[in-house]
This record gives C-alpha cells, structure tokens and sequence, in this order.
C-alpha cells in the first residue's frame, strides 16, 4: 500500500464494529474483567488503551517497524530509550543534537553512569574512532538540529553491523513519509509526534519504533513500568493529523526550498542551512536515503541586530519554538532550544547568536516572502 494511503488507512480498529469512520477516544483509566484472570483485551490504560494501540499500529506500519510505543512527549520517548541502558555503557551521540536531549544525556544520562560520547555522524571515521568495548548504542538526528548535517544511515549500520550496538535514530525532521530508516538498517526509530506528525502544534507525543521483537518488548516492558504514556485524547489527535501528512509534508517541503533559494540573495543573510540546496555537502545522501528535503532551514544573519531585527518585525511568522505544523515557526536557538547548551559546544557546532531556525508551514510562501522581505527592510 503506498504510503499516502497508510497514513489515512493505516491501522484498523480491532475494538468496534460500529462502522465508525473515525476510532472513537476511550477516554477510561482502567477496563472491568469478566471473571478472575480473564480480561478483554486491556486492562489500565497506562498498559494500553485502544485508542493508544491504534495509533501505535499506524506509526508501526509507516516506519517497517516491529512495534511501536506512544509517550506522553518527544523527550519523554529519549528518556524511555536511555532506560535500556546500565551503568557503564557507552553511547556515541550526534555532535549536533537537539538541545533537549543534549540536556538530557549531560544531566540525567551521565548522572546514571551511561557515558556519552559526541561524534560527528556524518563523518564515518570519526563514528568509528569513538567504539569501544563498551559502546551499546549509536544515537543519530538526521537532518540535524539546527546545523542540517546528514547522517548516512546505512552506512553507520554497516560500521557497526555484528557489533552488538543499537542504532537510533530521531527521525522527527523528515518522518516516515520521507524517510524510513529501520528499512536503512536503524534498530530503533525515534520522534517527537509533537512536530509534522501532529502537524497543528496543539499537542505533545513521542514515538519509539523498534525494529526487532527483544528491543521491543524491553521497551514496551519500560514504557508500562515508567508510565510516560500518550493519553486516549492525544492519541487522537496525533492519528488525526497523520491522516494529512503526507499532503502537507509535500508543500511544506515545496516552499521550503523556494524560500531557502530567496533567502540566499538576501545582502543581510549570509548562509543558508537546506539539505535540499544544489551545494549542500550531504544533498547525494539525502537524496540517497530520503525521498524529500523536509521543510526545515537554519540561516545565518550578517549580525545580532539584524537576528533581533527579524524575530521583532515579522508578523505572519511567529516567534515560537518547536516546529512541523500548519505555521511557520521561527526560532533563535540560542536562547531558546539549545538555551542550556556550554557555549562553547554551541559554538563549535556553528551556534551562535547570527543564527536563527525556520520551520516552514501551510502558509503561501509568497506571503512568508513578503513577510521576511519586510522585517529585513
């Protein structure tokens, strides 16, 4: 079934025969059972709810998956993922990450005795220059978050191919729809649901996808005991706006790459961070590996003026973190998702106080042209 079709067909709902075009929200804590040690099917919702097990079937069957779990947000899902891991172990960590779980592996990872070891992803020597005997896992964002680097999925699985080391990789940017990395030899596929697969910025989730059956039930083991679960209410509106994702991660990515190559003859930008431009270091691998760019920039102002300049006068875009939905969302990284980053790593990775995040929504890109073409005046 091609893919457009998956996201509005599917998963089927096992619970009712109603002829409901839409699953109802089961908005229960826990199920009654007929007798002593029988049960329907559920039993606390925190184990699983219907509504819940739907969606999970869906993001399973857009990602190739084995089995999916719902979390209550995108870093709730990391933290379930660090879980599988015991003091001592090693994980070699994207260089250019996600501030959020920068945060979490400096503060609470390490904390619990997990060393974490920074790399850069898209360099396969520098990947294998940090294995040691003790490196369980290879934590991957692909593009990254904000610099737009690429990871070549399939070859870091190749790297560490009969090593006994997981592959992760956060596939919030792109989404299934136009990257499926368990079919690239990932072992887990991570997302923060808040962004392109919910699609409207009126809910938080996260996903876990495990390719095989071991990982999968010692996470599904982790998520029930630690309980960070997606609620009946979210599950239905995340499930609702994949039903779209496939239309709006399309035009998205259109005016995204319109709008990257404007922005490059701006006198007052003075680079362009766009997996889809000609001149992109990584543009063969994405094509490779993805089937779209996304519709995620990062760019580079000729000073902090000009940055403070935009953030106050633009007015269709909003001045907002998190990215993915119907709006264009623009952040200034800094201050606000890598806020509690060393400045001297934000630094090395090109974060600075000239850089500012796009997230490119539903709106006409001839007006979000309009609207930078004004506020850089």
């Amino acid at each position: 079934m091609n893919i457009r079709t998956l996201c509005i067909h599917g998963a089927v709902d096992k619970t009712q025969n109603t002829g409901a075009v839409v699953p109802p929200v089961y908005q229960t804590a826990t199920f009654s059972h007929p007798g002593v040690g029988q049960t329907l099917g559920y039993d606390y919702t925190r184990l699983q709810n219907p509504t819940r097990e739907f969606l999970e079937n869906i993001i399973t069957n857009l990602e190739h998956g084995r089995e999916t779990m719902a979390f209550s947000s995108g870093m709730a899902a990391v933290s379930n993922f660090m879980e599988l891991f015991e003091p001592g172990d090693e994980l070699i960590a994207c260089e250019d990450l996600y501030g959020g779980s920068i945060r979490l592996f400096e503060n609470i990872s390490q904390k619990n005795g997990v060393v974490i070891r920074y790399a850069k992803t898209w360099d396969l020597e520098d990947v294998s220059g940090k294995i040691t005997k003790r490196t369980k896992a290879v934590f991957v964002e692909t593009p990254t978050n904000p610099m737009m680097h690429v990871t070549d999925i399939a070859a870091v699985a190749e790297l560490i191919k009969g090593k006994n080391i997981l592959l992760a990789v956060d596939n919030t940017f792109l989404t299934p729809y136009f990257q499926q990395p368990l079919l690239l030899g990932a072992d887990v596929v991570i997302h923060s649901g808040t962004k392109y697969l919910g699609g409207h910025n009126d809910t938080l989730a996260g996903f876990l996808v495990a390719k095989g059956q071991l990982v999968a039930d010692r996470l599904r083991f982790i998520y029930k005991t630690v309980g960070a679960v997606l609620s009946p209410f979210d599950s239905f509106l995340i499930a609702r706006g994949i039903k779209t994702l496939a239309v709006r991660m399309d035009k998205q990515s259109e005016s995204a790459a319109i709008l990257a190559e404007w922005l490059l003859g701006r006198e007052k930008i003075k680079k362009v961070h766009f997996v889809g431009l000609p001149d992109h270091p990584d543009i063969e691998v994405t094509k490779r590996q993805s089937s779209g760019f996304g519709s995620m920039i990062s760019f580079e102002a000729d000073s902090e003026q000009t940055v403070f300049q935009i953030l106050e006068r633009l007015k269709l875009v909003q001045f907002a973190e998190s990215l993915g939905g119907v709006d264009s969302l623009i952040t200034y990284p800094l201050t606000q998702t890598h806020a509690d980053v060393a400045r001297r790593q934000n630094e090395k990775n090109g974060i600075t106080d000239r850089l500012l995040r796009l997230s490119v929504g539903l709106e006409d890109v001839d007006d979000i042209i309009a609207d930078f073409t004004q506020a850089l005046e």
